[in-house]
């Protein structure tokens, strides 16, 4: 049996053993109750009443007596006064003995017998009775008289016994009745106490001991951390539960640690792999930034001298060399200068986030301002206009990296321009909900050029990749994958936004985002005219 039925079972007991105590004690309290408000309202006031009809018929007796041997009037007020008191007492204990018939049967003689002696022998005497001449009484009458009083007193007598009586049961009731009530009460305190004792005793074996048996346990598991040690359930039928509940645990803590331990071992094993990765990645920078440092220096003088000296030939035997010659010479000084703008671009690429390093307070409109200022030239020829906003919020970023990504954009959408209208580029910006909850800021450059098909839209921000003939259009199409990777260093993302493209009919709209601007600013997007920027 559980811990809860023990404590259910004797709840119980305590229950049934209150109510039938409470029962038992309302009974007799109740009953204590009528007996003392029986004694002290109705017997003892019904003695008093008895008391006062005896002094009624005694002044009765004396008034007339009185009366009749000396004539004096004054003897007549207790005779009258009497019977009035008489009739007061014995209505008063009718009332009060209207529980118990036989005292009211002696009262009713007694004012019956009271009666019977005033008729016959009191108001005679006083209706004999000259003003002014006293006359000794009969001695036959007076006899008579008195022998019928003493009757009277013997029914008094009687009556008092009788009350007497019933106040010597009533206060043996009671007495008993409280002895009941005070035996009741007790026991159920002693009741109350052997229970609570029990379920002190039932809480120390059924609960104290198992837990404190469990508890030891369960802390030398713990503290020695001895995992495989068991745990034994006892006790009650919910502590053993409880106790196999911690051996469950204790068991899979155990192969737990078990497997812990084994993947500790893997993953010390995986560290010592990749602190060797990670020292063959430092001696593979290294190499990278010494073969950076070749690129920018060792080759591109070879290339300079390439390109100078085949312009050199070209200058001092160019009338001798024909056309197929000449051709050659400005294949050769082609392909250095285009060698050397390729390991710039290469280069620029590889030190996207690794050289520059400058990660500051920044806003968004210098880095503009600067590649409009290097672009000057491009957007004077094209006569391109640029939209932008009057403000651009200030993050958190490189600003060397950024006028880098701006200069490409811009110069892309010059470049790509159409043949048939100006350039025109509208750069846009808005804050918005990032997609790890917090906000972002997307910018947006649109132009109205040549656009980009939509199987195209991913591949152009991969290295090296281009969608025209290098006749029609300059460049290593290194530009946008460049772009990309600026954007991912500030944590942010670059798309092609072919919503628009299906929209439109002409241009391109490229977006990106950049990190929660530190310090946002209100945006206020303006139009102004920049195709004469200098």
């Amino acid at each position: 049996m559980v811990v809860q039925s023990w404590f259910q079972l004797a709840f119980a007991v305590l229950a049934v053993f209150a109510v039938i105590g409470s029962v038992i004690g309302g009974i007799f309290i109740q009953r204590t109750v009528e007996i003392t408000d029986d004694v002290t309202k109705r017997i003892q006031p019904a003695m008093v009443q008895s008391y006062r009809l005896q002094t009624a018929l005694l002044d009765q007796q004396t008034g007339a007596r009185g009366y009749a041997l000396t004539t004096d009037p004054s003897f007549l007020e207790p005779y009258l006064f009497g019977q009035d008191q008489q009739q007061a007492a014995v209505d008063s204990l009718r009332d009060l003995l209207a529980g118990y018939p036989g005292l009211v049967e002696d009262v009713d003689a007694i004012d019956t017998a009271g009666r019977q002696w005033r008729l016959q022998y009191a108001e005679p005497v006083v209706a004999s009775v000259v003003p002014g001449d006293p006359r000794p009484l009969d001695p036959a009458t007076a006899k008579e008289a008195q022998d019928a009083f003493r009757e009277i007193r013997t029914m008094f007598d009687a009556e008092n016994s009788a009350l007497a009586r019933v106040l010597e049961e009533k206060t043996e009731d009671l007495a008993q009745s409280r002895l009941i009530r005070n035996s009741t009460l007790i026991a159920m305190v002693i009741t109350f106490i052997l229970i609570g004792l029990a379920m002190v005793v039932l809480v120390h074996n059924l609960v104290a001991v198992p837990l404190s048996r469990l508890r030891m346990a369960s802390r030398r598991v713990a503290m020695e951390e001895n995992f495989y040690q068991h745990i034994y359930p006892q006790g009650p039928k919910d502590i053993r539960a409880l106790a196999r509940d911690v051996e469950t645990m204790r068991g899979r803590i155990a192969d737990a640690l078990s497997d812990s331990r084994t993947q500790q071992a893997l993953l010390a094993k995986q560290t010592e792999d990749l602190d060797a990765q990670a020292e063959e990645l430092r001696r593979s920078n290294a190499e990278l930034e010494q073969f950076a440092y070749v690129a920018s220096h060792d080759l591109q003088e070879p290339l300079r001298k390439v390109a100078s000296f085949c312009q050199l030939l070209e200058k001092r035997y160019g009338d001798v060399l024909d056309d197929r010659g000449r051709q050659y010479v400005e294949f050769a000084v082609d392909g250095a200068k285009r060698m050397q703008v390729l390991i710039n671009d290469l280069l620029a690429f590889s030190r996207v986030g690794r050289v520059h390093d400058a990660y500051v307070q920044v806003d968004l409109g210098r880095p503009l301002d600067k590649a409009l200022s290097n672009l000057s030239a491009a957007i004077e020829e094209s006569q391109a206009r640029i939209e932008r906003p009057d403000h651009l919020p200030e993050l958190t970023g490189d600003p060397t990296l950024l006028t880098m990504l701006w200069q490409n954009l811009l110069g892309n959408a010059i470049k790509f321009r159409h043949p048939d209208r100006a350039p025109l580029i509208r750069i846009e910006c808005e804050q918005i909900e990032g997609a790890a909850g917090g906000p972002q800021w997307q910018l947006c450059v649109t132009d109205n050029g040549i656009g980009i098909d939509n199987e195209f839209v991913e591949r152009v921000f991969v290295i090296f990749q281009r969608l025209h003939p290098r006749e029609d259009y300059q460049g290593t199409g290194i530009g946008l994958a460049l772009c990309k990777k600026i954007v991912e260093y500030h944590a942010g993302r670059i798309w092609i936004d072919t919503e628009y493209s299906d929209t439109h009919s002409e241009g391109t709209r490229i977006c990106f985002t950049l990190g929660t601007a530190s310090r946002p600013v209100e945006q206020k997007h303006g139009t102004t005219d920049r195709g004469a920027i200098s």
